[in-house]
């Protein structure tokens, strides 16, 4: 930091609309200061409420109306704008409660394949800063900028700045930033400033974050927070006070972990790859369904969808779980090994059918979900062996199938089983 003429030190200060540090010349443009503003470079990266930034960035008229994303009226909120967010609606609520909150809310159905999209567009724009990017989510990454200050002819503040012009020039959405010392701070600062926000937490850290509550840690929900308060912990501030031994013999061997989260302290490294444990795909029905073939006919999908999304993610599947939830909510779980690994959407759902026929007792069900799971590389899925010797047959079909798709449009080939269901899947 230089000192300024009367003897006392500048806080460097960036203004997020140029992407340059101040001075800046515009009252109405959006500044950020921080004593540590130019030596923090661990980023997290949030698309603010992502799916329904691209629906408003695709029809320009929903600009300033509340958007709900998700499908049915029995269906859950996929995500919500914070214009909805007004209202109270909020991510995973029915759909059904989410209508009587905001019933002015413009409903539109996911489109995936275009949230996926952008998601790999965003993605190579952040390649581009580091090769040290960790990808949580479809619309979530953090970033290790550490060491490209000479790459790019500027500190890490100034990149992420840039960056976030880039993404609302060229794609079209929003993203919040949060810029710190670790990934945890990071996260919590990117949360702090959404929508379009840009935080840092420093050393600051360990005072913001003294009277805040247990549940804004990582992990800490409402059974550990009741577990805490038992003991009288309510605010993070307390259990900062705690010496290793203190919160271990207090809370247990989770305990010192607690307090030195509490503390802002986080040790995780920026891992370039990060590998998903399963991967899922389920559906509400827009009424309840008792048969197999009506069922079959929704889980026949999903299975599309879940073999696109292992594909996407690089890996195959070696385990299989099906999930249905009986019209009084009561959920069963039923799971198998696959005879190999696979990511064809034919033998993910003859596994599938397999684990739905002994439950068809004659009760309704309102959702049906699929996952996989013991997921392996990519490069092991559908080899074949002396038992399934039609196994690479069954991949270069499908491979074919999407190639087509991806040139043509989903629509250009559809399977029979798969006709006749016009549901969202979530």
């Amino acid at each position: 930091m230089m000192p300024e003429p009367n003897g006392m030190t500048a806080i460097p200060t960036l203004c997020l609309d140029c992407a340059r540090l101040a001075p800046c010349a515009d009252p109405g443009h959006r500044l950020v200061a921080h004593p540590e503003l130019l030596s923090l470079a661990i980023a997290h990266i949030d698309c603010d409420a992502f799916y329904a930034s691209v629906e408003k960035r695709d029809r320009p008229e929903l600009a300033a109306l509340p958007v709900i994303v998700g499908s049915g009226q029995r269906g859950v909120v996929t995500t919500a704008c914070y214009i909805a967010r007004l209202s109270g609606v909020a991510s995973a609520m029915p759909m059904a409660r989410a209508r009587r909150l905001c019933p002015d809310a413009v409903v539109i159905a996911p489109n995936f394949n275009k949230y996926r999209t952008v998601s790999r567009q965003l993605r190579a724009m952040l390649g581009e800063l580091t090769p040290l990017v960790q990808v949580l989510s479809i619309d979530e990454a953090v970033l290790d900028l550490r060491g490209t200050e000479a790459l790019h002819r500027a500190p890490p503040a100034v990149v992420l700045a840039r960056l976030a012009r880039r993404v609302t020039h060229e794609l079209g959405i929003p993203i919040s930033i949060g810029l710190a010392g670790n990934r945890m701070l990071a996260k919590l600062a990117a949360e702090r400033g959404k929508p379009r926000g840009f935080c840092v937490l420093g050393t600051d850290a360990l005072s913001w974050l003294a009277p805040q509550p247990v549940t804004l840690l990582p992990g800490v929900g409402a059974a550990q927070a009741r577990n805490l308060a038992a003991r009288g912990i309510a605010r993070l501030g307390q259990l900062q006070s705690l010496t290793d031994k203190a919160a271990q013999t207090l809370l247990g061997p989770e305990g010192p972990n607690l307090a030195a989260l509490a503390r802002g302290q986080d040790a995780r490294p920026v891992r370039c790859e990060s590998v998903a444990r399963s991967v899922r795909t389920e559906t509400t029905f827009a009424t309840d369904l008792t048969g197999f073939e009506p069922i079959s006919r929704v889980l026949w999908q999903l299975c599309e969808m879940l073999a696109v999304r292992l594909r996407g993610a690089g890996v195959a599947a070696a385990g299989l779980t099906l999930k249905l939830k009986t019209a009084t909510f009561t959920v069963r779980t039923r799971t198998r090994e696959l005879s190999g690994p696979t990511v064809v959407p034919d033998t993910l759902f003859e596994a599938a059918c397999d684990l739905l026929r002994p439950e068809l007792d004659g009760t309704a069900f309102r959702l049906v979900g699929v996952g996989a799971t013991r997921l392996v590389p990519l490069a092991l899925a559908d080899l074949g062996d002396l038992v399934d010797r039609e196994a690479p047959k069954r991949a270069a079909r499908q491979a074919a199938v999407d190639q087509l798709r991806g040139k043509f449009g989903d629509g250009v080939v559809r399977r029979g089983r798969g006709m006749g269901w016009n549901g969202g899947v979530l």
